[in-house]
């Protein structure tokens, strides 16, 4: 196993090597598609069976199914992206993503990569132009590179705080 005190090197270091541009542009794509207001674009970027779900760090630690953002598969999400184009009413705002700390951790036996990353998204209201850190916490993602393109075959995010300012309209 890796490690600081034997500096040694095992499997999980040579797929994070043999992975690690392919999934950092995955997750690259799915900032910039929510930050560039093509957000119909993350479904896209989900297998048709792929889970979203964001939840609060504090539900997580408690046991507690609670989440803000739950959609069992691909058409749930595009759903839930259309009624904020079009149902939603709620003050304009950009979000800006900032991932780091990515790694991919193991690959499962259907080919599945387990990567862990950290997220931190900060909004801005279009109205006055303000400002503020929004959440951040970590991802858990299944990314699946069986395919022509790398897709999420589940997206679960855990944000620290226990709760969001406002709602949450925008996926994260």
């Amino acid at each position: 196993m890796y490690t600081a005190r034997t500096w040694g090197y095992d499997m999980s270091l040579a797929l994070h090597h043999a992975h690690i541009n392919t999934v950092s542009w995955l997750l690259a794509e799915w900032a910039h598609a929510i930050d560039d207001d093509r957000v119909e674009r993350i479904a896209e970027l989900m297998r048709d069976d792929g889970r979203y779900t964001v939840v609060s760090r504090f539900n997580v630690d408690h046991g507690l199914p609670l989440s803000i953002i739950d959609t069992h598969n691909a058409a749930q999400l595009r759903d839930r992206i259309r009624s904020m184009r079009m149902a939603n009413i709620y003050q304009p705002q950009h979000y800006r993503h900032q991932v780091s700390a990515i790694q991919v951790l193991s690959q499962t036996e259907a080919g599945l990569l387990q990567v862990r990353s950290s997220f931190t998204v900060f909004r801005t209201l279009v109205t006055t132009g303000d400002t503020m850190f929004f959440a951040g916490g970590r991802c858990d993602d299944l990314i699946d590179v069986n395919g022509a393109e790398p897709r999420f075959a589940s997206r679960h995010l855990v944000f620290d705080s226990r709760a969001v300012e406002t709602l949450m309209i925008i996926p994260i």
